[in-house]
């Protein structure tokens, strides 16, 4: 006769899992970040929201911004009355269609080329990162007060005899003509190329960023996809085309964001500089508010197209 014995399994801890730790995680780390926004940045931003539908009234001896029924003349006035505030936002403009692409490729081609095998290669990746670490923060308002930079570009230098100093410029466009003798290039090609190389200093410097998230995504390519393409015959230009470029579409679309970003909101940008202008006057706090708020939307709109834009050209890389 058989006797059955009940054996009682062990009890399953019921633990998170690996996600949810990792999750869990996460949230303690941007909760700083949170908390800040949450009781210091936003009720900035809230009172900024009123101050650009509010006038400013003279009470008690002094300026206070009253809430009254205003509506959208801030807004009218930054827009019609003001003919500068325009003029500033094409010129803004302007400059982004104009610099963006630049940085992009300037970054894009140093990163490829420190990401080859070479002595001294962590050296020449700390060079071309240090222009970002000085012109941030208290250099750059050192390098804005600079006497001899400020020298360079007054037109008292040597005339070049196209009205401008020749003590600024590199290279000129009659240079890059010649250069592109034979060729079958266009004016603005030639010009393009001839204010990206008098404006190469500015574009170092705000390519570091861009080259360190270029840097890491090259290097997250596997190194078997290109012994792949070099045993079927594929040339370097092939393979950067066909195989680099694709994989690394999705850093393109990031850089391309924040290079918009940070060409909107440097402190040498001719809008900011007027918005901030524009407060310090009189009178000019609810202006200059109503100003910054359709900035900030033009921003916004611009961010919005580009990405569904690139969007639908960026290749993401099926991982199992």
């Amino acid at each position: 006769m058989t006797q059955e014995i009940k054996v009682k399994a062990p009890k399953r801890r019921k633990n998170a899992s690996l996600d949810k730790r990792k999750a869990r995680a996460g949230w303690i780390f941007v909760l700083p970040f949170v908390f800040g926004f949450i009781f210091i940045y936003l009720p900035i931003i809230i009172d900024s929201i009123k101050y650009s539908f509010c006038k400013m009234v003279i009470l008690g001896g002094g300026q206070k911004p009253v809430f009254e029924s205003v509506g959208w003349y801030n807004y009218k006035t930054a827009l019609t009355d003001d003919p500068s505030y325009v003029q500033k936002l094409l010129e803004g403009l302007a400059d982004m269609v104009f610099d963006i692409p630049m940085i992009l490729i300037f970054s894009l081609f140093m990163a490829v080329l420190l990401n080859q095998k070479m002595v001294g290669r962590a050296a020449f990746r700390a060079i071309f990162f240090i222009p970002v670490i000085l012109s941030t923060g208290i250099m750059e308002t050192i390098e804005a007060q600079n006497v001899l930079s400020e020298y360079m570009e007054e037109a008292e230098g040597i005339e070049s005899g196209s009205g401008g100093s020749a003590a600024s410029e590199i290279i000129s466009t009659m240079d890059i003509e010649q250069m592109f003798q034979g060729m079958a290039v266009g004016q603005g090609l030639v010009e393009y190329v001839s204010v990206a190389i008098n404006n190469i200093y500015n574009i170092v410097n705000r390519s570091g960023v861009q080259m360190l998230i270029f840097l890491a995504g090259l290097q997250s390519i596997s190194p078997a996809i290109y012994e792949s393409v070099q045993i079927d015959g594929a040339t370097s230009w092939e393979t950067f085309w066909k195989i680099t470029f694709p994989m690394i579409s999705p850093m393109i679309l990031v850089n391309a964001i924040y290079t918009i970003i940070d060409s909107f909101t440097t402190d040498s940008n001719v809008v900011m500089s007027y918005i901030s202008e524009v407060y310090n006057k009189t009178d000019g706090n609810v202006l200059s508010s109503a100003m910054a708020w359709m900035y900030f939307l033009i921003v916004l709109a611009i961010i919005g197209i580009v990405a569904g834009a690139m969007s639908a050209y960026v290749f993401y890389q099926k991982r199992d």
